[in-house]
Parts: C-alpha cells; structure tokens; sequence
C-alpha cells in the first residue's frame, strides 16, 4: 500500500494540523513541496481543484482543501466521534477555528504591520467563545478521546501563542488545553523533528 502523500509548501500554515495528526495516528506519509515557484505557478498550481494547497494523495485518490483533508482523515482514522451529535460538535469547533484562522490570514499577508496591534486587542473575544465551549469537557473536544478538530483547534492556538504569548493567561480552560494537547507523546514527536523545527509558520515570515 503507498503512503499518504502531503503537497504543500514547505512551512507549517494550513498543513500543520494534517501533519501532527498523521504523526499521532502513527501514520507514514511522505512529502512533496511544491517550490520553487516557478513550478508551482506552472505545475502543481494547475493541477489544483481550487489552485489551493495543501493536497492530500491517498492512492488514486486526490483532495484539496485542508478542513476536507482534515476531515476525510477524521473519518478514516476514527477521529469524528461516536454519534453524529459528537460529529456535528466536532465540526462546530473546527468552523470556528477556520473563522478566527481567516482573520489571522489575513492580518499575517495583508495588514501586519498596521494591524497587529488592533487584532492582537481583539483577540479575547474572538477566544472567549472556545473558553465557554471548553470549559466544561475532560481532555479534548469530546472529552477523552482526541477528535480530528483537536489537531486544528491546537494549531490556531499555538500559532496565536507565537503572535501574542500572553494570549491564553486569562482563558484557564485553553491554556490548560493547549499544554495537555502539546503534552501528548504523538504531539511532541511532531514537534521534536527536525523538519517541524525548520519550519517556518507563515510563507512570508510573519508569525
């Protein structure tokens, strides 16, 4: 049976959360990068559905969009929970955070240097409805057992820790979260490797 194979840049960005997931579920994968971008303009850009990245290959099977991949991975790997109330919970987090990971977009592309400040103000009330959704579940999303929205949910907040790093002193319940998830052996193997660590978080730079 081939490996998965993850088509993106070479970067964490929407493809991280795949990533840690894989990494986890103890699931090989292989990587392409898609640079230089002469040959993502002309190559793998074309091939795209949306001319969007990440692409997940599994066999003769090809899916862009990364919430997609992170759910199709979700359903293969039993991480959507055990009734469709938990799935439909599951996804209600994980549009959330696609919601606030947007907003973050396009402050890191478009308007960081003028608006860091603003959106790092506003941020408490963009996290406070995860405190409200968290504060009462045990462990993860569900409860004890990870869900495939747990690996994004973490990688929004991590990501918002290296823009503002004082971020999660007044949410107890995700800063709690946060540390348990990044606890979790699965998760520090992702993020011990050498190519977790040579990875920057954004195209340009910014984070």
């Amino acid at each position: 049976m081939s490996k998965l194979q993850i088509v993106y840049f070479f970067l964490r960005g929407r493809a991280e959360a795949i990533r840690t997931l894989l990494v986890e579920q103890g699931v090989e994968y292989e990587e392409t990068d898609v640079m230089p971008m002469e040959k993502w303009l002309n190559y793998w850009k074309p091939k795209m559905a949306f001319g969007q990245c990440p692409l997940l290959i599994d066999g003769d099977f090809e899916l862009v969009q990364s919430n997609a991949i992170l759910r199709y991975l979700g359903r293969k790997y039993d991480l959507y929970g055990s009734s469709i109330q938990e799935a439909a919970r599951a996804d209600m987090i994980n549009d959330g955070v696609e919601d606030l990971r947007g907003a973050y977009t396009v402050l890191i592309y478009q308007n960081y240097e003028d608006g860091k400040d603003d959106y790092v103000k506003a941020l408490p009330d963009k996290l406070r409805p995860f405190e409200n959704l968290m504060k009462d579940t045990k462990g993860y999303i569900l409860g004890e057992k990870m869900t495939f929205a747990d690996y994004n949910l973490f990688d929004l907040l991590d990501i918002h820790l290296t823009l503002a790093p004082t971020c999660l002193d007044t949410f107890p319940a995700l800063k709690s979260y946060h540390s348990r998830v990044l606890q979790r052996p699965g998760v520090q193997k992702r993020r011990n490797s050498q190519n977790f660590k040579d990875m920057k978080i954004n195209f340009n730079g910014k984070e």
